[in-house]
């Protein structure tokens, strides 16, 4: 028995490995494709590139807009996941405090517009945010992107705050703080995971959105980086090696952010259950 246990130990260790292999695969396959030219990804059958060179980085680095294009995402990316952040902690905390009619039906509205396509409202929000001087500008895609993550985000911590103990705040104010001061004090400090979860989720939904930053940036050098490397596409022709070059440039913020949440999640996790 003593013998078999390492062996199954081994055994599921590397099957977890091969699935992983599987599920990563077309992320393996962009990453090697982007060491070597468009022809040689056009006519080789092989993964391996037969001779990794540096070529299409290089081109990316210094002949396209590409960090032109990674810094407006995240500039955008980064406004709109703050004030949802901000927007949907108080609506959440709000929702879970006061369970009046009008804060349930708002609760309501909220999953209804969730449900909304918003592909819908471009064309009338286009025309607007043009009457407004705000087409070609950060403030036009901050804004969509809000309003697009606030119904879940509220959600999300609405739930959380249901299930943190009404007596902690009961307690804070009983030494004298207001109910603003136990909400920023004893509330928020163990709202670290639902922070980290909704700040992933509004990071990536804002980062990898094509079609309002497509709709309401018109000039390249406010393009982000979703709009920025369809422009590796062209009509007759598409340049595979910088473009998977590309793509694997854009990984990297998200791959750092991953890591960093992780963390983060996994601290706020063990200190609320400290702290509650």
């Amino acid at each position: 028995m003593l013998t078999q246990k390492p062996l199954v130990r081994w055994s599921l260790f590397g099957l977890a490995c091969l699935l992983v292999i599987v599920i990563d695969m077309p992320i393996i396959s962009l990453i090697l494709n982007s060491f070597r030219s468009t022809a040689e990804i056009l006519s080789s059958t092989s993964l391996i590139p037969a001779a990794p060179s540096l070529v299409n980085y290089a081109y990316v680095a210094q002949r396209t807009s590409f960090f032109q294009y990674l810094l407006n995402s995240l500039i955008m990316a980064g406004g709109g996941m703050a004030v949802s952040i901000l927007a949907a902690t108080l609506a959440g905390y709000v929702l879970s405090r006061f369970r009046t009619r009008v804060f349930r039906a708002y609760g309501t509205g909220l999953f209804l517009v969730q449900m909304f396509p918003v592909l819908l409202a471009l064309i009338p929000l286009f025309i607007l945010f043009r009457k407004l001087n705000l087409i070609n500008t950060y403030y036009s895609v901050i804004i969509m992107y809000t309003v697009a993550q606030l119904p879940f985000a509220t959600s999300m911590f609405r739930a959380f705050f249901d299930g943190i103990p009404h007596d902690l705040e009961e307690a804070a104010r009983i030494d004298g703080a207001n109910r603003l001061q136990s909400f920023a004090l004893v509330v928020l400090p163990l709202a670290g995971p639902a922070i980290a979860a909704v700040a992933i989720f509004a990071f990536l939904f804002s980062y990898n959105e094509y079609l309002i930053a497509a709709v309401f940036l018109r000039r390249e050098s406010l393009f982000t980086i979703p709009v920025g490397i369809q422009q590796f596409m062209q009509q007759y022709s598409t340049d595979w090696g910088s473009l998977m070059a590309a793509a694997v440039m854009a990984m990297l913020p998200t791959f750092v952010l991953f890591l960093f949440i992780q963390k983060y999640m996994m601290y706020g996790a063990i200190g609320s259950g400290v702290k509650g």
